[in-house]
């Protein structure tokens, strides 16, 4: 079975309701001949369903068609995007096992492999295959409605009361940097030698801390970074942005004392 299938034949290359207005403006007197071209249906396929006894139906061509209808498959991409969004985002061979206990317990004939998954992706581009955050329990409980709209009335009310300007206010965030190149790119070597080795700093980096900060005008201030160090030198400032402040301090972490600084 080959992996992308590309129809290269422009026949049965019309909508259902297209052959069911063409029948039925031939029955009301129109002549075959005006009516495949007002419906863009070949004349002899035409005549062959205006004759034929059995209800108008487009015959499949080819080996290759969906197992699920259109229905089917919207309602399996909102389930995956549901459980996406509620933390629980399903794999790929857990999208596979729920595709065909799904053909099973409906009775549906399937060829099911491992092609399923690409070629459901390639009908349906808006999924995307990533790599989840991890994200605590409370942190998603704490994400709700009533707690956003509890914070922006609050952020409301002391900001109207404080007439503070919008190129006043300033949010910050952190983030966490590991010195150490983590993947390098593939290098040649010989043949049937066991293992590589590519020089680096150290083997295994330790965590940084960089903080970015914007105003709610757009001003960024330049990034503060904090190594987990107790002096600085200046081959750690080698290659950062323009303005980069830095601190040192023994747990690398975010202190009173570094913030007001």
């Amino acid at each position: 079975m080959v992996r992308f299938y590309k129809r290269r034949s422009e026949r049965n290359n019309w909508p259902q309701s297209n052959l069911n207005a063409a029948i039925e403006a031939v029955k009301n007197g129109t002549p075959i001949r005006r009516a495949s071209v007002v419906y863009q249906i070949p004349r002899a396929t035409l005549k062959c369903y205006v004759n034929s006894v059995r209800p108008p139906q487009i015959q499949k061509l080819g080996g290759f068609s969906c197992v699920f209808t259109e229905a089917q498959e919207s309602e399996l991409l909102d389930y995956i995007l549901f459980i996406e969004q509620s933390f629980y985002g399903i794999t790929i061979k857990e999208i596979r096992k729920l595709a065909f206990d799904l053909a099973e317990k409906n009775g549906i004939n399937h060829p099911f492999n491992k092609n399923f998954r690409k070629s459901f992706r390639k009908r349906h581009p808006q999924i995307s295959l990533r790599s989840p955050e991890a994200t605590s329990a409370a942190r998603a409980q704490g994400f709700n409605r009533v707690a956003v709209d509890k914070f922006f009335d609050l952020y409301e009310t002391i900001t109207r009361s404080k007439n503070i300007p919008d190129h006043r206010i300033y949010n910050v965030d952190e983030t966490s940097i590991v010195p150490v190149q983590s993947k390098r790119s593939k290098v040649l070597a010989l043949r049937g030698r066991r293992q590589g080795g590519c020089l680096t700093s150290a083997e295994r980096g330790v965590l940084s801390t960089a903080c970015i900060c914007m105003s709610a005008t757009g001003h960024f201030i330049p990034p503060f970074v904090i190594f987990p160090r107790v002096r600085m030198t200046d081959r750690l400032k080698q290659g950062a942005p323009s303005g980069t402040i830095f601190a040192c301090n023994p747990s690398g972490w975010t202190t009173s004392e570094v913030f007001n600084k």
